[in-house]
């Protein structure tokens, strides 16, 4: 596995362990309050999840049909994703 991708991936699983805590929590406020807004949270959190789960499959499934040139690129963006999962996990902690 090229090392760029093999990062990607390894970012990509931390996005989808941080969404799962958020998850969690998400549920556990919604079933203390019923806010609405909540579940609008928990539907973000889903999607951003869904989005990571496919990108790691695709890593490890489809490796020889990416371009190496494209693989900084995929880097960059699971870390950009990684920085802005991280503070809205603090975020919502405090």
């Amino acid at each position: 596995m090229e090392t760029l991708m093999g990062i990607s991936a390894i970012v990509g699983l931390a996005n989808i362990g941080i969404l799962i805590a958020m998850l969690v929590i998400y549920a556990r406020v919604y079933r203390n309050t019923k806010a609405i807004f909540t579940v609008g949270l928990m539907f973000f959190a889903g999607m951003i999840m869904l989005h990571n789960i496919i990108a790691v499959y695709a890593y490890l499934a489809m490796e020889p049909l990416y371009a190496v040139g494209l693989l900084p690129y995929f880097v960059g963006i699971h870390i950009a994703e990684l920085a802005g999962l991280s503070t809205l996990f603090r975020v919502t902690l405090l």
